[in-house]
Order: structure tokens, then sequence, then C-alpha cells
């Protein structure tokens, strides 16, 4: 019985993992325009791109992504429900609007270098990555779009703030992360671009409309 309250309890408190029965949507829906966009898409490409070396070391942060945002999501789940809702939201939004604009807009980029001047521990990183990973489904960039993502969540959540180190490490963190997207010619700058753009347009109706909600039912009289 005593084992019996303690499930209950425990599913009770962390009931909002259902949050993450998105992935049975995401994942298949991704894998699907992986797979079936390989020609006759739209090449995305900007003059700046011209401009911007490739630097193989950049693939440690691009591969620090992926522990980035498992940390920073678990961090707001076992911590902050609220902030856990907010930045879920802001995400499966992001990312299901990009799942969207591949479908009906397939895109990919012509810009991978296709011959390496060094040969090194992060080259072969890189090839790994290019094999991995196809030139297609990058507008916008979830890379960057998820980052700038967990950046606002940090920057909203008060138990953060107390701590000027994390905070700190958690920015200079996603900077790396967003360069190593141009930088790794994984995404064009019109990626970066879009990324940002999109969450600008997201942004106001998951945080600044629930704040402004807030601070009109903590002025209702009681």
């Amino acid at each position: 019985m005593r084992i019996s309250n303690k499930a209950k309890a425990f599913i009770k408190k962390y009931s909002h993992a259902w949050v993450f029965l998105y992935a049975f949507i995401y994942l298949p829906w991704f894998n699907y325009l992986e797979v079936h966009i390989q020609k006759n898409f739209f090449v995305i490409h900007s003059p700046l791109d011209n401009f911007i070396p490739f630097i193989e070391y950049f693939i440690l942060p691009y591969y620090f992504w992926f522990v980035f945002m498992a940390i920073c999501i678990f961090y707001f789940f076992f911590t902050d429900k609220a902030g856990f809702y907010k930045i879920t939201s802001f995400l499966i939004i992001g990312m299901t609007a990009f799942l969207i604009i591949c479908t009906v807009f397939p895109n990919g980029l012509n810009l991978r270098p296709t011959t390496f001047a060094r040969d090194n521990f992060c080259i072969d990183l890189v090839k790994r990555l290019y094999r991995l990973d196809t030139p297609t489904n990058v507008l916008p960039s979830i890379h960057v779009f998820n980052t700038v993502g967990i950046l606002i969540a940090a920057s909203h959540s008060e138990k953060l703030k107390a701590h000027k180190g994390i905070m700190w490490s958690v920015y200079i963190t996603g900077i790396l992360i967003i360069l190593s997207t141009v930088f790794l010619k994984q995404h064009s700058v019109t990626d970066v671009i879009a990324a940002f753009a999109m969450a600008c347009i997201i942004y106001p109706f998951v945080y600044t409309s629930q704040t402004r909600k807030a601070a009109k039912f903590s002025h209702q009289p009681i």
C-alpha cells in the first residue's frame, strides 16, 4: 500500500511528462522529410555565406547541442513545472512550424565543402555528421531556434538568475552553438535569421501573454 501511494505521488508530481509524447509526432515526420526530400528542393543561400569560413572545431559545440538541450529541458522538468510548460510549448510550436514549412517548401543547402585542407579528429566528426545528416530541411534552423528557446527560458527563470555563473555558461554555450551552424556550413545565414524571426513571432504568445495574464490576475480584488 505504501509503495502504491509513493507511485501515485510520483506520477502526480511528474504528470507533465506527457509532453514528451510529442517526439512520436516530430521524429517520424522529420525522418519522412529526410528520406523523401533528396532533390527538387529550393537551395537556400545568402551572399554572407561566401564570407564565412569553414572551421571544423565548431563541431564540438554543434554536437554538444544535444546534451545542452537535454540538460536544460530536464532542469525545468524537475525544478519548474510552469517554466517547463512554457519552454516546451515554445519548442513544440516552432518545431511543428518547421515541419510544415519543410513539407510545403522543400529546402536545402549547397554549402558543404567536398574536400578538407586538414585532417584531424574534428574533421572526422564533421565527415560523420555530413554522412548522417542530409543537407536538406534547413529553413529555419532548428538547432538555432531551439537554442534561442533555451536562452529565453533561462532569462525568465528566477532560480537561474540567482546563479550568474550558470547563466553566463548557458549564454556562452548558446552563442557558440548558433555560430557552429554557419561555421560548419550546416546552415545558411538565411536559416539563422529565419530561426530568430520565428522565435520573435512565437515569443509573445508563450511568454509575454502569460506575463500579462499573471499581472492582470494579481490586481484582481480578493
